[in-house]
């Protein structure tokens, strides 16, 4: 049965992101073979059907027909369901898929090479996702929250799920952003969000129909969706008296309740839990610790294949900001080094890439190497919570690049992104109903690249970004638009650290909802993220000697690294140590030097960054390939940036000034 493609007049209005009619010109030009069977065949068929329609070729079924373009399931074992070979000799480009989600996976790469995958002769290479599980978190509440809305920590809009109570009547939506994941090679999706409140709790019983409809979208793009849950609900939906995991009436009850699960969505991924964190129901209620919670789910979910997902971010959130021997940074590793091994093999511990909570600049968590014998997925935030919130443009594929090729035992050592092949990269989607997907059209860039430092860790940011413009704006990038988007994004995440959070400090944003600064604004309350600046210095310390210890939680060498003052990285000095306003960085400045001329310099960048895509748009005023209001839209979320990259620079200086009284060298005014 042909799948039907999602593009059409249920979907005026809506941006097509990196899958405009365009990118498929060079494939919808040409005679193309399509051998396979199932439904991921069917639906490449109907991709290839409609770039045909479009463009003006031919999609063919006989196989001795000549063709330009041959895409076929089987011939490939090696590489693995999810992987291809791509090849072209004598006229011919050819995808040999290992199974029919490589098929997918390999029309979509020849999508991403457009007229290059029809030129010269390309010697036969295989192509495999190096994780296993390319995962979005969808933080959407099927209720609308009364703090957090309808998508907590969502700044593009309502979702495409869920709207007021109740899941949305039409779908194809979904549909549509299930075609733009597989085609950056995302396969997982949990539809709803890890702090589960009453509504979305019966998503697991009486409201699993509404999870089938949604799961029946995203099926035809190889996409498996999971579903956040409480660990309550055996106490909450099944009257239970208890919901201790080593109970066997608690046991029975979700193994039960798995099984209907997986007789209504059969390709069912399984749980997400955030457990015994921010006030949600866990283990420690019944003197269980996270193992004995986590396995009694995966047991439950071992019968058919799926996982669950438990979160390590767990931490004391009703800390004495007066006793600075407690540390949040600490919390993830105390709570779960312990436990290595003793997690089911269907149970991932999904743990935050950095200690605290996605801040602009964190070392990696020292849980990633502090489990060897335990599946592991890395979490990061493609929402902007801390890094500007869609307003600010933000390419973060820089600071995932340098998580993802981090060696956790030193330069020999393995990566994180080898550590976490086995359970995953997850993130927290960004998306939500606004017409260009993400809020800002350029943090679709965000979305793009996460998927794609997924399937290839090592691929080179910038060159995804290029991939990502070529691709979303086929008919205008290859002069000034490309030029002035590397301009503006390349360095984006840098010069948004260097106006915010200096040297590894974080939190200094408006408590709640986290936008904008407020240098104290977090420094006296219960949630443990604090910098601890005075007249004399600023920073916390993290260190064995001294401090909270937390340097001792990594491995050699960055246990030592990270201890010493000579060898701590300048990025995260106030990270791990508290210094003198005067200490001296690597580049001959001091500290307060280096906060003042960071702030002004990202004032700067940020201004630039402006007038950047001012003049491009002066240039491209009219292109093909250029929706019309982009323009607009992306110039008028730059004069926000502006106008609060100036705020945060004057605010912090300020601060800094009035705690330390030392001025700047250069005479600039600092309020």
């Amino acid at each position: 049965m042909s799948t039907p493609h999602p593009a059409g007049p249920e979907l005026d209005g809506v941006h097509p992101a990196w899958l405009p009619p365009e990118a498929f010109r060079a494939i919808g030009s040409r005679r193309t073979l399509v051998r396979g069977d199932g439904v991921l065949a069917d639906t490449v068929r109907a991709e290839v059907a409609y770039a045909c329609a479009l463009h003006g070729g031919v999609l063919l079924t006989d196989p001795e027909k000549p063709h330009d373009l041959a895409l076929t399931v089987g011939g490939a074992p090696h590489a693995g369901e999810e992987g291809f070979v791509l090849a072209r000799a004598d006229g011919v480009t050819s995808v040999t898929a290992g199974g029919p989600a490589g098929l997918l996976y390999g029309l979509f790469e020849v999508v991403r090479r457009g007229e290059a995958a029809f030129g010269a002769d390309l010697p036969a290479g295989t192509h495999r996702p190096a994780l296993l599980r390319r995962m979005l978190d969808h933080w959407d509440n099927v209720d609308v929250h009364p703090v957090m809305g309808q998508v907590e920590r969502g700044y593009a809009g309502g979702s495409i799920f869920w709207r007021d109570g109740e899941p949305r009547a039409d779908l194809s939506r979904v549909r549509a952003y299930g075609r733009l994941l597989a085609a950056c090679g995302i396969n997982a999706v949990a539809v709803n969000n890890v702090n589960v409140h009453a509504t979305e709790e019966r998503l697991l019983t009486d409201r699993l129909g509404e999870v089938a409809a949604i799961a029946a979208e995203l099926r035809p793009y190889g996409v498996r969706v999971h579903l956040s849950v409480s660990f309550a609900s055996p106490v909450t939906l099944g009257g239970l008296g208890t919901a201790d995991p080593l109970d066997d009436g608690v046991r029975a009850w979700w193994a039960r309740t798995t099984e209907r699960v997986y007789a209504t969505v059969p390709d069912f991924g399984g749980y997400v839990v955030k457990a015994d964190s921010e006030g949600r129901p866990g283990p420690f209620a019944y003197g269980r610790d996270h193992a004995d919670g986590a396995n009694v789910l995966a047991d439950a979910l071992a019968p058919f294949g799926g996982v669950v997902h438990w979160r390590a971010f767990v931490y004391n959130h009703r800390q004495d900001w007066r006793d600075r021997s407690t540390d949040r940074a600490r919390a993830a590793h105390d709570h779960f080094a312990p436990l290595d091994g003793r997690f089911r093999d269907n149970a991932i511990v999904q743990v935050k890439y950095g200690p605290i909570d996605f801040q602009p600049r964190e070392p990696v968590s020292p849980v990633i190497a502090a489990v060897p014998r335990t599946r592991l997925a890395v979490e990061l935030q493609v929402t902007q919570e801390y890094t500007g919130q869609q307003k600010h443009v933000c390419y973060l594929a820089p600071m995932w690049g340098e998580v993802l090729r981090f060696r956790l035992w030193g330069p020999e050592g393995r990566s994180v992104a080898d550590v976490a092949t086995g359970g995953g990269l997850v993130a927290v989607s960004n998306v939500g109903d606004d017409p260009y997907w993400t809020g800002h059209p350029l943090a679709q860039a965000n979305l793009y690249a996460f998927g794609r430092l997924a399937w290839a860790p090592e691929l080179d940011p910038a060159a995804v970004l290029d991939e990502w413009i070529g691709l979303t704006f086929p008919s205008a990038a290859g002069g000034p638009l490309r030029r002035a988007l590397h301009d503006i994004m390349d360095g984006s995440w840098r010069t948004y650290e260097r106006y915010t959070a200096p040297l590894g400090v974080g939190f200094m944003v408006r408590p709640g909802h986290h936008y904008g600064p407020d240098v104290d604004g977090y420094e006296y309350t219960p949630w443990g993220t604090y910098h601890f600046a005075d007249r004399d210095g600023v920073g916390v310390d993290r260190t064995r000697a001294t401090g909270t210890g937390f340097t001792g939680q990594y491995p050699l060498p960055w246990s030592e690294v990270y201890e010493s003052l000579d060898t701590c990285p300048d990025e995260l000095l106030l990270f791990f140590h508290h210094v003198p306003y005067g200490h001296v960085l690597s580049d001959g400045t001091t500290v307060i030097q280096h906060i003042y001329d960071t702030h002004f310099a990202g004032a700067e960048e940020a201004a630039a960054m402006r007038a950047a895509w001012e003049k491009a748009s002066a240039d491209i005023t009219g292109e093909p390939g250029v929706p019309v209001g982009l323009h607009a839209r992306v110039l008028e979320l730059l004069d926000e940036q502006v106008r609060s990259a100036r705020e945060w620079r004057d605010q912090v200086n300020a601060y800094f000034f009035r705690k330390s009284g030392v001025p700047d060298a250069h005479g600039r005014p600092l309020h």
